[in-house]
């Protein structure tokens, strides 16, 4: 810890203010939250092993929307569900014919594949003969860009580079030919097929940057072709090794003659969702929901993404239900959901489809990539809500993440613990879960986006070197990290579905701790800006901890003196801590007189989905590559996280310039006129309305 929160701690265990002294001295431990007995229910039922078993059937299928591998692994989970007493699991189907929106999410149709190989030929006499299979849909569903349709060619192959500028193609004719390239598929089709007449593309493409991007040749990368093309092409991915040694091949003049054969392509169908629940039971708090989420979807065998997140919520199902049947814990206030949707898009498509159900929910717990091993070089996360969301659902999640935390290194250092949770099939070694800001990429930042606005508790590895690759297998998945997932997605969820006024004391001392640690590193990063910016980040802080406060009030009424004691502890934190303020609400421009906006009832949603940019789509791509706040790069964020919260800060109240203070405080100083020329963008495609000027 730097100085300046040890001054802040120092300053506060000295304050003749009895709040402000008591502090850091009567702060319960985060497993206060829950009892003992109900702890040891959960670490005691949890099985690594039970989510390994469902976690390796999952693996084995290309789960892909809508198609016949996710329906699979769809029928499979709904099975396991109702064998664990999850009556009412089912799969729900939305529409998909790529027309139909479910918000800004334009519906892609679903992708099958039924035959897919790649060979190259050499010559034999005066004609050509298989030699060698560079990929196939059979061994490897992989090796073929989702999205590819139904092609066949014999045809030379053409270097085009990276493939995704003109001057890739400058003295090269590759009509009728197939294009070999660095960049997804998705990325060259535009060009190479739509513009040049390429009969299709060989890819290798890398896996997402990371600090071992590059350094496995043999890494098969997942690659995707455009869903919205008007121009039906195929693709085929191939290693980094063996798209180097073709590139060679062909700079030493080598001709090189491929045969490609596709059968697949989209058709009409459907999203297909998941969902199963244990009813709440309380008549008055059942229709109160806690959601636990995952993706099911994603190329076979994609283990750590995201079987692993659909199995440990699997697992939180299985024990909850067991528990509650057995009366080791009660039944809960409020319902549990378990949903296993497509990424984003299902997501998207459940809460518009189904009306009521969004207003039900008051938190989600989100997994997406939660099992990754020692191989993997995963780092777990648990991760807040965006800063345009505060909450104390977050803080919940982070207790029992410490807790695990705690637990896991006192095991690992001494092989004694009162909660280990530690698989016989898996790892020993402390979890050290990274207790992370917010950060996008998945399905909780549709339920976080301003259309919503339900508090996420995001857990997630990151990074994975073989995330989207033929290596994320279940060989690389532990078991133990599947279990300790699941009881931090269990205990967090099954504790927000009982909470009640009684239980607002020990939640409240965790808020404060929480607070002063926030507020410690609020101090750190204030000390690195200008005074004014300083004090826009000191107002910020204290009305996002005033506003964390205020979201108790959606689950359970906080004791009147409880609630007095709590805003009066605040108030003289903020006295001490944000010497500033003052002066800021006197020199930061209020923004009398700017434009004020306000969010269309619809659509609902964040403006880039899977496959479709909602924006672009209405402005054009010109306009939308025009605005400077999507390429912006922050103190501790870019032009897309800018962009999402901004959007998220649109409450018909705030002018654009108080947009552009807080979202500032939340990832650095950015220009005013950036945020405006993007709200104005948003207002031409019809997805805000100014209320003034």
């Amino acid at each position: 810890m730097r100085k300046p929160a040890l001054f802040l701690l120092a300053l506060l265990a000295g304050s003749s203010d009895p709040l402000l002294a008591q502090s850091s001295s009567r702060l319960p431990p985060p497993a206060s939250l829950l009892p003992d007995s109900a702890i040891s229910a959960l670490a005691g039922e949890l099985s690594g092993e039970t989510a390994k078993r469902n976690l390796e059937f999952i693996a084995t299928q290309h789960r892909s929307r809508g198609s016949r591998g996710w329906h699979a692994a769809a029928e499979y989970i709904v099975e396991r569900l109702r064998a664990y007493g999850l009556k009412d699991a089912r799969i729900e189907s939305f529409p998909a014919d790529g027309k139909r929106f479910y918000g800004t999410q334009r519906s892609r149709m679903p992708w099958d594949a039924e035959f897919a190989e790649l060979w190259e030929l050499r010559r034999r006499g005066s004609g050509w003969e298989r030699s060698v299979r560079l990929a196939s849909w059979d061994a490897m569903p992989v090796s073929l860009g989702e999205d590819s349709e139904s092609g066949q060619a014999t045809a030379p192959l053409v270097d085009v580079g990276d493939g995704t500028s003109e001057s890739d193609y400058a003295g090269k004719e590759v009509r009728g030919k197939l294009v070999l390239a660095a960049q997804q598929p998705g990325a060259v089709q535009h060009l190479a097929v739509d513009r040049f007449g390429a009969a299709g593309i060989v890819s290798y493409a890398l896996n997402q940057r990371t600090a071992w991007w590059g350094e496995d040749e043999n890494l098969v990368r997942w690659g995707h072709l455009d869903s919205f093309s008007a121009t039906p092409a195929f693709g085929f991915m191939v290693s980094l090794k063996q798209g180097r040694a073709l590139r060679q091949r062909l700079a030493r003049g080598e001709e090189i003659r491929l045969e490609a054969k596709v059968v697949a392509g989209q058709h009409p169908g459907a999203y297909e969702v998941i969902t199963a629940s244990i009813p709440g039971a309380d008549p008055r708090l059942a229709g109160e929901e806690i959601a636990f989420s995952c993706h099911l979807d994603h190329q076979r065998p994609g283990a750590n993404d995201n079987a692993s997140g659909c199995v440990a919520i699997l697992e939180t199902a299985r024990t909850l239900a067991k528990l509650i049947a057995e009366g080791r814990l009660a039944r809960p206030a409020r319902t549990l959901r378990f949903i296993w949707p497509p990424e984003v898009e299902g997501t998207l498509a459940l809460l518009n489809g189904t009306p009521g159900l969004a207003a039900r929910i008051r938190a989600v717990i989100h997994m997406d990539m939660v099992g990754g091993g020692p191989e993997t070089k995963a780092i777990f996360h648990v991760t807040r809500g965006p800063g345009s969301l505060p909450s104390f659902v977050y803080d919940v999640g982070a207790a029992f993440g410490e807790l695990v935390n705690r637990e896991s290194a006192e095991f690992a250092g001494t092989g004694r613990a009162r909660y280990a949770l530690v698989s016989p099939e898996g790892g020993k070694e402390a979890l050290q879960a990274d207790f992370a800001e917010f950060t996008m990429g998945s399905d909780h930042e549709v339920y976080t986006e301003g259309s919503y606005r339900i508090p996420a508790i995001y857990l997630n590895d990151w990074p994975d070197r073989y995330i989207h690759t033929n290596f994320d297998t279940p060989a690389n998945v532990d078991p133990t990290k599947l279990e300790r997932a699941a009881f931090i997605g269990a205990a967090s969820g099954y504790y927000l579905a009982t909470l009640r006024a009684e239980q607002m004391p020990a939640l409240l001392a965790l808020l404060q701790q929480e607070s002063l640690k926030r507020t410690a590193a609020m101090i750190e990063r204030r000390d690195a800006l200008d005074v004014m910016q300083a004090a826009i980040l000191e107002m910020a802080h204290f009305a996002s901890e005033r506003a964390i406060l205020s979201s108790l009030e959606s689950f359970a009424p906080v004791p009147a003196e409880l609630g007095r004691e709590a805003e009066a502890r605040l108030s003289n934190l903020e006295r001490v801590a944000a010497p500033l303020s003052p002066r800021g609400l006197i020199g930061i421009a209020n923004g009398r007189g700017r434009p004020v906006f306000q969010r269309a009832p619809e659509p609902k949603g964040p403006m880039t989905v899977f496959g479709y940019d909602y924006l672009e789509a209405r402005i054009g791509a010109e306009r939308t590559a025009a605005l400077g706040l999507l390429r912006y790069e922050g103190l501790r964020g870019g032009g897309g996280e800018y962009a999402y919260e901004v959007l998220n800060l649109v409450d018909g109240r705030r002018t654009d310039v108080e947009i552009a203070n807080a979202v500032s405080a939340i990832y650095g100083p950015v220009p005013v006129e950036l945020v405006l020329n993007y709200l104005t963008a948003l207002e031409s495609a019809g997805v805000l309305s100014r209320v003034r000027p």
